[in-house]
């Protein structure tokens, strides 16, 4: 098999598995808090990620400059993005959580902007436009509860900070190793949440947390949709073009539908389907620029 065909086959496997994730935080999320869900995630998940890193003889130095950039990216992106996906998806729904997300390669292009002084185009003012339509079509129509419209927007801001988060790992040195960097980040988040995750962690039964079902959703959260979907992404961003590679990131929303309306049941609706398609646009013209 060649090696970019090996690539889209750990990309789409990645993206496939975010997709999922909504799904299975859905169940989770019945029981658990979204701020304790995302620190057990990150406790299971650093233990994996240290031991690979460990494995493959990475090395853990990072300059003092270098400090404040992956501390922000922690806290941007794997503390504050990540609570408000969990919280927005508690609230809405895991289609609308895929999709709503999936605006992120469009928000990037703003960012992107401003922090890296990247030509603002024509047909990338165009995507953020018809992602920004998208998201309100899907968050604003008068069918869906008050709930689900904050939920949506709730899950806008989660698509807002993972974009900024996106666009400060472009600062960081090439040097450092790609695990490294999403290990500190992620351990930044679990210290930053921790406080707060903890105050409420006893209103969390015993007797729920004994569930085999729900040690499951967070062992797959922790260990697959964290450790094994980031390590088959980065792996496969290594063996194609990174244009092309950001293309099999609509197997999250595509797979995140499906199974919502497959195992929960949820309804896919004119309006929701309009705001998919509009973000989908959105993000291709990104995507597909010369």
């Amino acid at each position: 098999m060649s090696k970019n065909k090996l690539g889209s086959i750990y990309l789409a496997l990645a993206a496939t598995i975010w997709g999922g994730m909504y799904v299975i935080s859905k169940v989770v999320l019945t029981v658990i808090p979204p701020l304790e869900l995302v620190w057990l995630r990150y406790i299971i998940a650093l233990l994996v990620l240290s031991a690979m890193a460990v494995l493959t003889h990475q090395s853990w130095r990072i300059r003092k400059r270098d400090i404040p950039l992956i501390l922000t990216i922690g806290i941007t992106g794997y503390a504050l993005s990540i609570w408000t996906q969990f919280l927005g998806t508690k609230l809405a729904t895991a289609q609308m959580g895929a999709i709503i997300t999936s605006a992120t390669p469009a928000f990037m292009v703003i960012f992107a902007r401003l922090l890296l002084k990247e030509t603002m185009t024509l047909r990338k003012g165009l995507s953020v436009i018809l992602a920004t339509i998208g998201v309100l079509c899907i968050v604003g129509i008068g069918d869906i509860s008050t709930t689900y419209q904050l939920g949506g927007l709730i899950l806008g801001v989660a698509a807002v900070t993972w974009a900024l988060m996106s666009v400060l790992i472009k600062r960081v040195p090439s040097t450092y190793s790609q695990l490294v960097v999403t290990t500190y980040a992620i351990f930044t988040a679990t210290i930053f949440i921790t406080p707060f995750a903890a105050s409420q962690a006893s209103q969390i039964p015993v007797a729920v947390m004994a569930q085999p079902a729900i040690w499951g959703g967070i062992l797959y959260l922790g260990i697959v949709s964290t450790a094994l979907a980031f390590f088959l992404w980065n792996k496969g961003l290594q063996m194609v073009e990174a244009a092309s590679g950001s293309l099999f990131f609509f197997f999250q929303p595509l797979s995140g539908t499906l199974l919502g309306w497959l195992f929960l049941g949820e309804h896919v609706g004119l309006p929701f389907g309009i705001g998919s398609v509009l973000i989908l646009a959105g993000v291709l013209l990104v995507i597909r620029e010369p």
